[in-house]
């Protein structure tokens, strides 16, 4: 087993249940495409009881601009786990093709700005008092990375793919004295839409896949129902990992509230008390677009 021992690898970037409320966060092509100022922001605590669990808490905004096939938004994530707290700040920029035969908008998108990582390893417990890799302090250190990202969405359908980090930010094992966070890409591809099942409600399919070198890929799978466009009530799973359910609310036409509860389905399920996250989302329209409200995704 000495003679097999190498490095773990796992996906780092955090994870939300409500991600269509956040898109930004995940696709910089998404900026702008609500034809609408869009705000929202999540917090997510993971394994509630579980000490050193995953705490992330997102908030993104973004706009089309007067000249509408161009959109800018700014997202940031503050994401903290174990001795390791990151904040991710990015600004967002999309152009988008309009198809006037079926109404779709296919948009590109790039993302540029920077990681803050600060972490004190010296807090974790040693079996092995000389192990050098866990006597490290780093303090805001800063990592820049670029994004990049498509989009295509139709009124009641969307696709997208993307990378919101190229840049792969390795350490070199041999540099312990001066470890750098390691970072590696993260794809994306987002599918769903919804239809309608009857004057009342809708019926929404989403789904997620995540893929990273050398983790296994993560696909949600997300099912909301939506009556009389005020209540959303969902289902969510992700493969091997987690299952879950939501509730969110149009409290008027700008503003909705979000709660999502998660359990896990693996070994660590007894010894937590589940995931708990919240959304809140305010949509505020512009004088020269017509409002929609509300939007599905």
């Amino acid at each position: 087993m000495l003679l097999l021992a190498g490095s773990i690898h796992a996906q780092q970037e955090a994870q939300f249940t409500q991600y269509l409320d956040n898109m930004v966060y995940y696709n910089p092509a998404y900026a702008g495409s609500n034809d609408m100022l869009s705000i929202s922001a999540l917090h997510r605590q993971q394994w509630a009881g579980f000490k050193g669990a995953p705490m992330s808490t997102t908030f993104g905004i973004h706009s089309p601009l007067k000249y509408d096939n161009i959109g800018l938004g700014l997202s940031l994530l503050n994401d903290k786990a174990g001795p390791i707290n990151a904040t991710w700040i990015n600004a967002d920029f999309s152009y988008s093709l309009k198809f006037k035969k079926h109404n779709g908008r296919l948009a590109f998108g790039i993302k540029g700005g920077m990681s803050l990582l600060n972490g004190d390893l010296t807090t974790l417990y040693k079996e092995d008092q000389s192990d050098e890799m866990l006597d490290v302090r780093y303090q805001n250190k800063a990592l820049p990375n670029i994004g990049a990202g498509i989009y295509y969405h139709s009124d009641q359908f969307f696709l997208g793919v993307a990378v919101p980090k190229i840049i792969d930010n390795i350490k070199d094992a041999n540099q312990i004295t001066d470890p750098k966070y390691i970072a590696q890409r993260h794809y994306y591809m987002t599918i769903g839409g919804y239809f309608n099942a009857n004057r009342m409600l809708k019926i929404r399919p989403s789904a997620m896949l995540k893929i990273t070198e050398n983790a296994p890929a993560s696909i949600d799978a997300n099912l909301a129902f939506i009556m009389y466009d005020k209540l959303w009530l969902g289902v969510n799973y992700r493969v091997l990992e987690s299952a879950g359910i939501y509730a969110q609310i149009l409290i008027n036409k700008q503003f909705k509230i979000g709660y999502a509860f998660e359990f896990s389905t693996g070994k660590i399920r007894s010894h937590n008390y589940g995931t708990h996250e919240l959304m809140l989302s305010y949509d505020l329209f512009l004088k020269s677009k017509p409002f929609a409200s509300p939007r599905y995704f």
